[in-house]
């Protein structure tokens, strides 16, 4: 199953890659033709809206994954493992509940997306919006299996904590506390 869904992780990367690619294909070509011969791309404008919403949805995904979305934890790490456990089942609960909200709203509004058909492309704009289908889905199946974990106790305290440290401020903040930490060899000789 892990497989599976390393696989499916790989097919999104390669569709953010491919809709950054067509967007700036897109944008730049029709620039150059605008001011090179004086005409454009109709579809450019349009097609480049429609890979840019796929391209925030993907990586939506994609950041959910990796634990990349924003959160503040400065309280949480303060908390006693009780109440990191009972904030981590909040969040997640209240993820839960947005993804539900997300997959219901894109149900009711299926109808109108099939018929409301893009003005220049003439695509069926549920090709557009449907991707609230997989994303409300896929999202909401994290949220399930982190709070599974946590009523299991399968989740450990450090993966309470949804913030992903940047690269490289661990070890500038660990380097800080170890001079904040050392002794002050100017006031040794005093």
């Amino acid at each position: 199953m892990k497989k599976l869904v390393d696989y499916f992780f790989k097919l999104l990367e390669f569709l953010v890659v491919l809709c950054l690619f067509a967007m700036v294909v897109m944008v730049f070509g029709n620039v150059v033709m605008r001011y090179a011969f004086n005409s454009g791309i109709l579809m450019s404008e349009e097609m480049s809206r429609y890979c840019f919403i796929w391209l925030t949805y993907l990586g939506a995904m994609i950041a959910m994954r990796e634990g990349g979305h924003l959160g503040v934890d400065t309280l949480i790490k303060k908390l006693p493992l009780l109440g990191k456990k009972v904030c981590v089942f909040l969040s997640e609960s209240l993820m839960l509940f947005c993804n539900v909200l997300f997959l219901w709203g894109t149900y009711q509004m299926h109808d109108l997306q099939v018929t409301n058909i893009s003005p220049v492309a003439g695509l069926s704009m549920i090709w557009v919006y449907g991707i609230g289908y997989v994303v409300a889905v896929v999202m909401g199946a994290f949220n399930v299996e982190k709070i599974y974990r946590l009523v299991t106790g399968q989740l450990a305290e450090h993966d309470m904590l949804a913030i992903v440290e940047a690269e490289g401020l661990k070890e500038a903040e660990e380097q800080i506390q170890k001079a904040q930490s050392a002794p002050n060899a100017s006031g040794a000789k005093a």
